[in-house]
């Protein structure tokens, strides 16, 4: 199955009043730009980036660009040494220049990357994850590029970890038959009023969910402790609450707030910071310990996920295979993750498209703990596809591919 041509597409969405607000993003308007590898059959890979509306466009023509080499590759050859053609798209002179590894290129690079996946997959006729656990240890390590990682993750522990996993994967399939938890993201946007919060929380109960996540970072934390203590309160004490800075707060601000939103036993604190500031992640953590600092939605790549994970500053790793460099570079990560004791909890800027099958992968594949995947509705009516959840749970995908088409 070979590439034919590429299309680049520009996709926006608007949301309802409210919903997806935070503390930084007080407006968001939820965007792709996505990849199209076309075939000479009817069979196209697409691949997503998850953008918030204006800028969508520059990271489409950087797709443009990255893609270029991809025409008149073959699928299955070219998947068979990914790792190498992922490190020559990603260290080109003049793009790496404009990153290196972030920023507008790396989106783009996303995109790219996960189209490449998705149409190996439907080339095979599988949906991802089941791809993914098809692969050899060898074939699924070549891949990935580690490089930049070698003094904690060389190529030759990356294979131990996935071969001895794989003795044991019966132990864990049986959430092939269960579906994978999900979480609610949805009750608690930022711009919700303390009534919408309260409702929300009160109808994802009743669906089942046990384990919410509400919006903090008010200019006043008075406001943030209210609500905090609001959603406690219609969740109960047994219910998982999680809260979400979106990097509103400063070190000291954070440190402050936190201690007093301790007081509803949070899961944990997302977001605390500036997403780059990896010492400053690492003094929240010493100080609001025993509670829990989660991160990663706006880490852009491997290493600074190497230098959070060295500097114990996060506890639970929220990669994201439309923000770092796609399934491949998520990968990477989820191995780097397990090798160094961090959960993997995705941030699901694809709606939970891919990430249900990435999570499937590393449960069973990586013996990654089954915590759960968050879960946001907003755009599931675009979706060809879209994520079933059944009574909180993710339910296992069965068309091949990764799930990711979007409607005309």
């Amino acid at each position: 199955m070979y590439i034919v041509a590429i299309e680049v597409k520009d996709k926006r969405f608007d949301l309802p009043d409210g919903v997806g607000s935070d503390a930084t993003h007080t407006n968001p308007q939820y965007a792709y730009a996505v990849c199209c590898l076309k075939t000479e059959t009817s069979v196209t890979g697409v691949g997503l980036a998850f953008t918030l509306g204006v800028g969508t466009d520059l990271v489409c023509r950087a797709i443009e660009y990255l893609s270029a080499s991809l025409k008149g590759r073959e699928i299955e050859e070219l998947m068979s040494d990914f790792g190498t053609v992922y490190r020559k798209m990603v260290d080109s002179p003049s793009f790496r220049w404009l990153g290196p590894h972030k920023g507008v290129v790396h989106l783009a690079l996303a995109a790219v990357v996960n189209a490449c996946y998705d149409l190996w997959a439907k080339s095979k006729r599988v949906p991802l994850w089941k791809l993914l656990l098809d692969l050899t240890p060898e074939q699924l390590v070549n891949t990935l590029d580690l490089s930049y990682l070698e003094e904690v993750l060389s190529r030759e522990q990356a294979l131990t970890i996935l071969t001895e996993h794989q003795a044991t994967r019966n132990l864990r399939t049986n959430v092939l038959e269960t579906g994978y938890k999900g979480y609610d993201t949805s009750v608690g946007w930022f711009n919700f009023s303390d009534e919408k919060i309260i409702e929300n929380t009160q109808k994802a109960i009743n669906q089942g969910f046990t384990a919410l996540k509400l919006k903090v970072g008010s200019n006043d934390p008075a406001r943030d402790i209210r609500r905090a203590t609001l959603i406690r309160k219609a969740a109960g004490e047994k219910a998982t609450i999680m809260l979400d800075a979106n990097q509103k707060w400063t070190v000291p601000e954070a440190q402050n707030t936190c201690s007093m939103l301790g007081d509803i036993n949070p899961f944990w604190i997302e977001e605390p910071t500036h997403p780059d500031d990896v010492i400053g992640h690492q003094t929240i953590a010493r100080t609001i310990a025993p509670f829990k600092v989660a991160t990663g939605e706006h880490i852009p790549n491997k290493v600074i996920f190497k230098n959070f994970f060295q500097a114990k500053a996060m506890d639970f790793c929220q990669v994201d295979a439309v923000r770092v460099g796609g399934v491949s570079e998520f990968l990477t990560i989820s191995l780097l993750s397990k090798s160094m004791g961090i959960p993997v909890v995705p941030h699901v800027g694809d709606m939970g498209q891919i990430h249900q099958h990435l999570v499937l992968f590393n449960h069973i594949g990586m013996d990654h703990e089954h915590l759960f995947l968050e879960h946001i509705p907003h755009l599931k009516q675009h979706f060809v596809n879209p994520a079933e959840i059944i009574d909180a749970y993710y339910q296992v995908p069965q068309v091949a591919g990764s799930s990711s088409d979007l409607k005309e």
